[in-house]
């Protein structure tokens, strides 16, 4: 998988701007601790169990945090796309092991953020502050909130039908089952909630 890092690292930047502006003394101090690097699908980012020491920017693919029960069964905690940020956040500020672990869902590049190293720009630097203050309300206030709410109060139809206006070619990519499970339905419900939708076109 090609690596053109301009064509990444603009992606990058773009995202932290769309919450809050970066000057170009604070990107530059951001490129002095991130990495970019080609994952395979299936392979592990973080394993249940262990720190974890990176913020993931997708470039490029998609992943998966899940979680295993005492009986080995996998649930899917988040999908994560092209975009997205992924980690264990938990994990990142305490410094405990990870409750999930994190795979990759297909061939994928990713922009590896040193949690650290970012940690300490954070309070060093006005802008960056900004930043992390804004993505933590949209992230984990109120779009957390809006995910809690739409399982309590829309059905599980509804729940895919968002998740498909967001991601038109979701199910092209990823295995039906983990759709499924992020949606917290059985594969079943979800290959029902398709054939209707498919009836309804």
């Amino acid at each position: 998988m090609a690596i053109d890092q301009n064509k990444y690292l603009n992606a990058l930047q773009s995202k932290f701007e769309s919450y809050a502006p970066v000057s170009v003394q604070s990107w530059q101090l951001i490129e002095n601790i991130i990495a970019i690097k080609s994952i395979k699908k299936g392979e592990l980012l973080l394993q249940n169990g262990h720190v974890a020491k990176e913020i993931h920017f997708i470039v490029k693919g998609a992943l998966r945090a899940f979680i295993t029960d005492s009986a080995g069964n996998l649930y899917n905690k988040n999908i994560f796309l092209e975009g997205d940020f992924a980690g264990s956040t938990v994990s990142l500020i305490q410094q405990t092991p990870s409750d999930f672990a994190i795979e990759a869902l297909e061939d994928s590049i990713l922009i590896n953020i040193n949690y650290k190293k970012y940690r300490e720009l954070i309070f060093q630097n006005d802008d960056l502050k900004s930043f992390y203050i804004a993505y933590l309300e949209k992230n984990w206030v109120i779009e957390k909130e809006q995910r809690e709410i739409s399982i309590v109060m829309e059905n599980a139809t509804e729940r895919y039908l968002d998740l498909l206006s967001k991601h038109p070619d979701i199910s092209e990519r990823i295995p039906l089952l983990h759709i499924a499970s992020h949606l917290g339905i059985t594969p079943t419900q979800l290959s029902r909630i398709r054939k209707n939708l498919e009836k309804d076109l």
